[in-house]
């Protein structure tokens, strides 16, 4: 999420409904290829089931996100970042 976040920076979540979802919002979630693995992305998109996420680097090739995996379920956001 690199230039909003910076590598090694401490960040804040909190628990969200998924209905309650807004375009821009950073959230977390599992990244849906690797299980072991949390991801920070912001929404770029939302239809009626499903998100689709990306990072905020300008180099596409840079970090994994739905361009890569495609959408993830509304269900699948765990928490947004805490303002």
């Amino acid at each position: 999420m690199w230039p909003t976040l910076s590598d090694g920076e401490t960040v804040q979540f909190e628990k969200i409904n998924p209905n309650n979802l807004v375009v821009g919002q950073i959230v977390l979630t599992t990244h849906p290829l690797k299980s072991k693995i949390m991801i920070i992305k912001r929404i770029k998109s939302l239809n009626e089931e499903t998100v689709f996420l990306i990072g905020d680097n300008p180099d596409p090739n840079a970090s994994e996100d739905s361009h890569n995996f495609g959408p993830v379920k509304q269900s699948e956001i765990l928490a947004t970042l805490a303002e």
